[in-house]
């Protein structure tokens, strides 16, 4: 029974005592389970209480699993072994992504553990049933997550990890074992006699997928210790013993497994994709390209080649199910499961990186292919081989391109053996010559435009191909064509029935590549495309709701309705300049950018493309409609709610929506279930919410104070009541900031507190003064203006100091009395700074041109066969993971957080009334009618003044005068 609650609070539903037996129950069944899919439950369920439990409420857990284990030599106690093994890798797997400091349970795990499992691993990979693939399989899994990041370590002696090398490290002879196993399993021959019927059942046969572990494994170890210029000092000597000892070992039984489809042996293509990206690997590194080189015929023609080649299955495919085949050809995942993806990119590093020795035979092997089927009666033609030729043609179009002794070449490739194929009677030619397309649409064509001029009818023959792939790859296509000179003269009066051909495709099948390529005709004839823009936008509007009706399992379509928004705010962007429009898009966009908003974040992936629609929408036309203002709760209720994160892409349509209409934004309110709010307070929420919230950056805090400057700026004289909450927030995050060592978020408050003296400086005055800061916040504010380098922060400090000023000397307090010269000072140097830089600006448009390096056209390219490829991309991504064993968090580098560690903003896209506030103009009119004001006082104020900052003064005056005697005088 439930336990009482406890001060109000909610008890666990449970007692320990309970947990305990429930947790001993769990093993006991797991244990015992036959059934695979009640077992992989049981074993997820343990793996939730392990998350919560273990170590410290479930320190029984290792050693009843590790007992169990122990006792593998009983071949009736097979299935608890291999029960205890799951339960183990499941246990494993929750300190996988962990950083090393966070490790300890692990590295105990693996000290009392891998004593048991090394020889009982040793053992099983000498047998040959399915009992033993199915423990030799959890056995790997639980090496991989015990050491795919890691080699483990030792811990201390309070169970934490420890920072001294793992045992490995400082032996890397103690993992010759292991080395040996994962040999020994990708080795083990598999008679065809034993193996499943159908490559389905093959495919999920246990031995194979040990196979696959181990190969997975070894590319892992390689990739993060094969090249040891990549390695950290910490591991440079496991890393050198792996490189010169381990990896070349690796190579035989990785050149063995690949040798199986060449010699009519199953493979799975799991298999031969892994085993592809170790040689791919094995390339980059001096002495496995030496044991490779002898065999890099056998690689690129016997393995690589039929691997890119159709299968009879991609064929039928393609001719029975072609939405199936798009789909699969477009598939983002190819690259990690692909064997023919993994080929390609193995050819490319060949060419790319060992091109001296590979990349002139290669290319002679391919055209000898084209040429022989060209030779060759219609009815013997070998189309698959042709159209591998060409696809391994196209994969090295980067580097092909990148040749000018090539140019002439790739131009006589494109004429005699890809025009034809667009009327092949073979429908898979005709889609390879679409994407040959958009791999050479740079070639520099030789005749008088006519090459283009046929290709581009042909590939506009292709959008209404009987063939749905090809109809795909001829609209991708198009796309590259278009930015090639002279193709407007052919595609240009030909346009209405082009877009129309799109989107009877895009109808058809939901593929973001093709609305992308639509994207592009949108932004290349921009003007163009003004007459259909109304058109367009309800097209692409009816296509994401289509797409978005798709359901939630359909990636595809989701990806094109993304696809679909941004497509739509390249039409918004080419019809700027026709605010008008706007006006006739809405009915379609309102709607959708609504749909989003609203329902809970049902729509979330496709929230920063709702508010790039409303940034557009909000800000070109002259007035904001009632139903565009329904977007503002909603904007509210989505950041309050479950977008709080998407405040950066929030802040400019809120802006907007508050200087095209300060009276609503000020007067409106939205019914919320606990009562009517003002538009006004949820914009001082989000600000106060986002300031005061810890996992909000300091960039998204930067950014919501920018929402106090739209207030400030566009509801003068309307806000007074307002101004103590704005002191509240941003004083107190200044004291947070005052000795902060990037001044950033400093420089945003200053921003704040220049609006509020601007909008009104005895109100902010008397606020600084009543809680006795005035003197230490303006001195801190000039003490940054060194530091300042935004144009918006230097505009609000001018501005705002200067505006002390509008008041009588005598209303001010003492702190401001005694520091006028030193902000008279502040402004006017800042400002004549100002108007230096805007100058400068001018002269710079032409600088950071750069000469492109001459092609060196008797290099082949790549590194001799003792050098070790060198990537500066492979080395950036190196450093990055390596640094990860300083603490960092891997789950946070998986996903891709902390690259750069920019953290910077950008103030241009904040627009106010105050744009058109001169800065020499203002400080002139200020400095004049304060003293014609009160002449005595400032003459005074004027002799405490420095010498340059008087001079300064005149050179304003005076410049200012003349500009305004050239306009006409005032």
């Amino acid at each position: 029974m439930p336990l009482p609650a406890i001060n109000g609070a909610n008890a666990p539903i449970l007692s320990e005592d309970d947990k305990l037996v429930v947790k001993n129950k769990l093993m006991d069944c797991l244990m015992n389970e036959v059934d695979k899919s009640i077992r992989d439950l049981m074993a997820e369920t343990l793996h939730l209480i392990a998350v919560h439990d273990y170590p410290e409420s479930w320190p029984q857990l290792l050693p009843s699993l590790l007992q169990v284990i122990s006792q593998s030599n009983d071949p009736a106690q097979a299935l608890r072994v291999h029960n205890a093994l799951l339960a183990l890798r499941k246990v494993c797997k929750r300190y996988e992504y962990k950083s090393r400091e966070a490790r300890g349970p692990l590295n105990e795990i693996v000290m009392k553990s891998f004593p048991l499992l090394l020889p009982l691993a040793q053992r099983l990979c000498t047998e040959n049933n399915l009992e033993a693939a199915l423990m030799l399989k959890q056995i790997l899994k639980i090496f991989w997550s015990s050491t795919q990041f890691y080699l483990p370590s030792g811990n201390n002696p309070d169970g934490s990890a420890s920072s001294t090398p793992s045992p490995a490290l400082a032996n890397p002879s103690a993992m010759e074992p292991w080395f040996e196993i994962l040999k020994a399993v990708l080795s083990k021959p598999l008679p065809e006699a034993d193996q499943p019927k159908t490559t389905e059942e093959r495919n999920a046969w246990p031995w194979w997928k040990a196979k696959k572990w181990a190969a997975q494994i070894m590319t892992r170890l390689f990739s993060r210790y094969g090249i040891p210029s990549y390695a950290e000092e910490e591991i440079k000597e496991f890393a050198v013993y792996f490189s010169q000892n381990v990896a070349p070992q690796f190579l035989g039984p990785i050149c063995e497994t690949l040798n199986l489809r060449p010699s009519g042996q199953f493979c799975t293509d799991r298999l031969v994709h892994l085993c592809l990206n170790f040689v791919d690997l094995a390339v980059e590194l001096a002495p496995t390209y030496k044991l490779l080189k002898p065999h890099m015929d056998f690689l690129l023609y016997k393995v690589c080649f039929p691997c890119m080649c159709l299968t009879q299955e991609d064929i039928e495919e393609f001719e029975n199910d072609p939405h199936e085949f798009v789909h699969k050809q477009n598939s983002p995942l190819a690259d990690f499961y692909d064997p023919r993806m993994s080929a390609i990119t193995l050819v490319q590093s060949v060419v790319k990186h060992r091109g001296k020795d590979n990349m002139q035979p290669f290319l002679a092997f391919l055209t000898e292919v084209l040429q022989r089927y060209n030779s060759t009666e219609e009815a013997d033609k070998n189309h698959v081989e042709k159209d591998g030729a060409l696809l391994a043609f196209g994969s090295l179009s980067e580097t092909l391109l990148a040749k000018k002794k090539f140019a002439s070449e790739l131009e006589g490739l494109m004429v005699s053996s890809v025009f034809p194929d667009f009327n092949s009677p073979v429908a898979f030619l005709r889609c390879r010559a679409c994407w040959m397309v958009q791999r050479f649409s740079e070639i520099p064509w030789s005749d008088d435009g006519t090459h283009l001029r046929n290709l581009i009818q042909l590939v506009l023959q292709r959008l209404s191909d009987p063939a749905l792939p090809v109809q795909i790859e001829a609209s991708k296509a198009l796309r590259f064509l278009i930015e090639v000179d002279g193709a407007d003269v052919t595609l240009l009066p030909v346009l209405p029935q082009i877009l129309n051909e799109y989107f009877r495709i895009m109808n058809e099948i939901g593929n973001d590549e093709v609305v992308a390529a639509l994207q592009v005709i949108i932004d290349v004839f921009g003007e163009q495309i003004t007459p259909h823009a109304v058109a367009l936008v309800t097209q692409l509007s009816n296509a994401f709701k289509t797409y978005v009706d798709a359901g939630e399992d359909d990636d595809d379509a989701a990806m094109a309705a993304a696809q679909c928004l941004e497509c739509i705010n390249t039409v918004l962007k080419g019809t700027c300049e026709h605010p008008e429009l706007y006006t006739n898009m809405e009915p379609c966009l309102v709607p959708l950018v609504l749909q989003i908003l609203g329902n809970d974040g049902e729509y979330l992936e496709y929230m920063e493309f709702a508010l790039d629609t409303l940034t557009f929408i909000t800000y070109f036309p002259l007035k904001i409609s009632e139903q565009l203002w329904e977007a503002f709760p909603l904007l509210y209720k989505a950041f309050d709610g479950w977008a709080f994160d998407y405040l950066m892409l929030m802040t400019p349509p809120i802006n907007n929506l508050i200087s095209k209409d300060p009276q609503h934004f000020l007067t409106a309110t939205a019914a919320f279930p606990e009562g009517n709010a003002k538009y006004v307070d949820m914009v001082f929420s989000i600000v106060s919410k986002t300031v005061n919230e810890d996992r909000s950056s300091e960039s998204e805090q930067r950014k919501a104070l920018s929402l106090y400057l739209s207030v400030l700026h566009n509801c003068t004289g309307q806000v007074d009541s307002y101004l103590p909450t704005i002191n509240d927030v941003v004083l107190a995050k200044l004291g947070q900031q005052v000795n902060a060592e990037t001044p950033m978020t400093r420089h945003s408050i200053f921003q704040v507190l220049g609006s509020a003296l601007y909008y009104n400086p005895q109100l902010e005055l008397a606020e600084l003064e009543k809680r006795g800061c005035t003197h230490q916040v303006m001195t801190q504010w000039m003490k940054d203006v060194d530091s300042m380098e935004k144009w918006l922060t230097k505009k609000m400090t001018v501005l705002g100091l200067l505006s002390v000023l509008r008041l009588p000397a005598s209303s001010l307090p003492q702190s401001v009395v005694s520091i006028i010269p030193n902000i008279i000072s502040t402004a006017v140097s800042l400002s004549i700074k100002m108007k230096e830089e805007l100058e400068a600006g001018h002269k710079d448009d032409d600088d950071g041109a750069f000469e492109a390096e001459p092609d060196d056209d008797d290099d082949w390219g790549g590194y001799d066969e003792d050098q070790d490829v060198t990537n500066p991309d492979d080395e950036a991504y190196m450093s990055a993971l390596n640094k990860l064993s300083q603490g960092g968090d891997i789950a946070q580098f998986l996903l891709g957080d902390g690259w750069d560690g920019l953290d910077e903003d950008d103030d241009e896209d904040f627009h106010s009334p105050l744009d058109n506030v001169d800065e020499m103009h203002f400080v002139n009119d200020i400095l004049k009618e304060a003293y014609k004001r009160e002449p005595d006082v400032y003459q005074q104020i004027q002799g405490a003044l420095p010498a340059d900052t008087v001079s300064a003064c005149q050179q304003i005056f005076a410049s200012v005068d003349a500009q305004r005697q050239q306009a006409g005088g005032h």
